[in-house]
């Protein structure tokens, strides 16, 4: 490499890596502890657990839980029920002022899936891990604090794939993972640093452009939304189940009646996630039910079906875009979701190397200042 080409990858590095180094930290310090918030919430007694019934309990209508939930917060309306694998008597249901919010001020409370009555509301909003999430989700701004998270994000990808490029001059005397211990505490953080960058490196990478996609969820939904009602009112859809299809339970108007209908144009599937009409995951006149595979994969491959409360038809409006895709594979990529504890273990060994990794290359900016105004 030339002497000019290496002074330009330099500079890229320098400046990206200065720009977002705090932001980044401040990302690592507070995802730390969200990587293990489940085992956490069940230490400290936060959890909320639904009391044992005997196995295979009928559960309660979905309409029968979302009355008792209005119960419990009057004034309030459901916006969502979302389902968990690890947790299937409970439901956790969303619910706002009205159904047309941005969803910033919503209520997440839990509800026993077998007798709909409320179990509790999550402490999201107080004590140390909601000050955890919000400050590594949109540092309290919203929106605009989510994108400039991603915009950071973005930064990092720059700093590691110019490291990368870095690398190979300034180390091609030197053994791979050498650490001269013989010279100057700074020579020996700055082989601390390369090491452990080229270390953590496809994990940085991972969890860094995961980070950024999960930054853009509002922005792809609200996309998604636009597209299925541009594709209803085109007429593209697809029907999987028609109104007077006789092997499903006759429309009735209610919720409960809109997901088994789903659930009979697609039985291989469970439910993930049902939305009401109107919200930002569905259509101003349909429910939406989302609904998940079986495996390890196809569960964070959802797929969005659309039920006409009024006569029970079933649509599929298109197929998943892209973009919707990368992103439910990103949510739970980042925070070693996907093999439970040890996974998570793994995730949180690699966040605290690339805690030191961003420490040390603060440090060798502070030391190098240092250095050049003494001389």
């Amino acid at each position: 490499m030339q002497a000019v080409t290496l002074r330009r990858w330099g500079w890229i590095h320098k400046w990206s890596s200065l720009v977002c180094t705090l932001f980044i930290l401040m990302l690592c310090l507070t995802g730390l502890p969200l990587v293990f918030s489940h085992e956490i919430d069940h230490l400290t007694g936060n959890e909320i657990e639904a009391p044992a019934m005997p196995e295979g309990a009928p559960r309660a209508p979905v309409d029968q839980v979302a009355a008792k939930a209005v119960e419990a917060y009057p004034g309030l309306v459901p916006l969502y029920f979302f389902a968990e694998e690890d947790e299937p008597d409970v439901w956790y249901v969303k619910l706002d002022t009205r159904v047309d919010t941005d969803e910033s001020e919503s209520t997440l409370i839990l509800s026993d899936a077998r007798t709909a009555e409320v179990l509790g509301a999550p402490n999201f909003d107080e004590g140390f891990m909601s000050v955890m999430y919000r400050l590594h989700v949109d540092l309290y701004a919203g929106l605009a604090g989510k994108l400039f998270l991603g915009l950071m994000g973005l930064l990092l990808m720059v700093a590691i794939v110019s490291g990368v490029v870095l690398y190979a001059p300034f180390m091609r005397k030197l053994r791979f993972g050498e650490v001269r211990q013989e010279r100057t505490a700074r020579t020996r953080w700055l082989d601390l640093h390369n090491l452990l960058g080229i270390v953590t490196l496809v994990w940085a990478l991972a969890v860094g452009f995961t980070g950024v996609i999960n930054t853009w969820a509002d922005l792809i939904f609200q996309a998604w939304q636009a597209e299925q009602v541009a594709a209803l009112q085109a007429g593209k859809t697809r029907v999987l189940l028609a109104d007077d299809a006789s092997d499903a339970p006759a429309a009735d108007g209610s919720l409960q009646t809109a997901v088994d209908r789903v659930l009979a144009a697609a039985p291989d599937m469970a439910v993930s996630m049902i939305a009401y009409p109107g919200t930002l995951r569905a259509t101003p006149e349909h429910v939406a039910v989302i609904l998940r595979g079986d495996t390890p994969l196809t569960s964070r491959l959802t797929q969005a079906l659309l039920v006409d409360p009024a006569n029970g038809e079933v649509l599929e409006a298109g197929a998943r875009p892209w973009y919707v895709t990368a992103l439910q594979l990103s949510e739970p990529l980042h925070f070693g979701d996907y093999g439970g504890l040890p996974l998570k273990i793994l995730w949180g060994l690699l966040d605290i190397l690339t805690i030191v990794v961003l420490g040390s290359g603060l440090y060798l900016w502070l030391k190098r200042g240092a250095t050049e105004g003494r001389a």
